[in-house]
């Protein structure tokens, strides 16, 4: 695998043909594929579900890097396991108990994540990491793609990076929002080893989106 993961946020994709949306960024060379999964309640925005999920999976072999913007999150996770999500990545705030959510997430077969929003501390990662593979650091907002990347987000990029280091363990440092080739470098350089885009894999067109992804990645 290459040492920074592209994970094309389909978010941006065209909705009227997701499937072949997909399969056009997994051709143009996308590690993973990023589907964003909001409630209309815990952000300001409604998207799809386990369903929606399911029917996509066929179109890739990719790993469904699924981000759950969501609450609650325990009643959906055997969902989300039978719809072939690989990584299902949980907030904090999206319920009571975090470790019980994580641990419920590891033993339906996927690989737990947690996601930091821009005002989450990093505090609320230690606790948790011994059970999580993930850790997304959003750079904006959520609810929206087409946000600006908020650049205080890469001092957390950098405290959870010794974290992570710390422990010896191969966890993924993800980051989301605002993500083009001017913000990229800046991010990979404060430690991340994957990256979460959206308009900037989607512009311009099918015939741009190797071009874009390549541009994502260290030169």
């Amino acid at each position: 695998m290459p040492d920074v993961l592209i994970s094309p946020s389909i978010l941006s994709a065209d909705f009227a043909e997701l499937g072949a949306e997909i399969r056009r960024i997994d051709a143009a060379g996308a590690d993973m594929i990023h589907v964003d999964v909001m409630d209309g309640h815990f952000v300001p925005n409604l998207t799809f579900g386990p369903p929606v999920i399911e029917k996509l999976r066929r179109h890739t072999d990719k790993p469904f890097d699924v981000h759950l913007m969501m609450a609650p999150v325990d009643p959906f996770i055997d969902d989300f396991a039978r719809a072939g999500a690989d990584i299902l990545t949980v907030h904090p705030e999206a319920g009571p108990h975090l470790h019980r959510t994580l641990q419920a997430i590891r033993s339906a077969g996927m690989r737990p994540g947690l996601a930091l929003n821009p005002a989450s501390p990093v505090s609320l990662v230690e606790p948790v990491l011994d059970a999580v593979d993930l850790v997304l650091i959003m750079s904006v907002n959520p609810g929206f793609g087409g946000q600006s990347f908020i650049d205080s987000q890469l001092r957390k990029i950098e405290s959870v990076r010794k974290m992570i280091d710390q422990t010896g363990r191969d966890i993924i440092l993800e980051v989301d929002g605002g993500v083009n080739r001017d913000t990229a470098p800046r991010a990979i350089a404060a430690g991340v080893t994957a990256i979460v885009a959206g308009s900037a894999v989607f512009r311009d067109g099918p015939d741009a989106y190797a071009d874009n992804i390549a541009a994502l990645r260290p030169s």
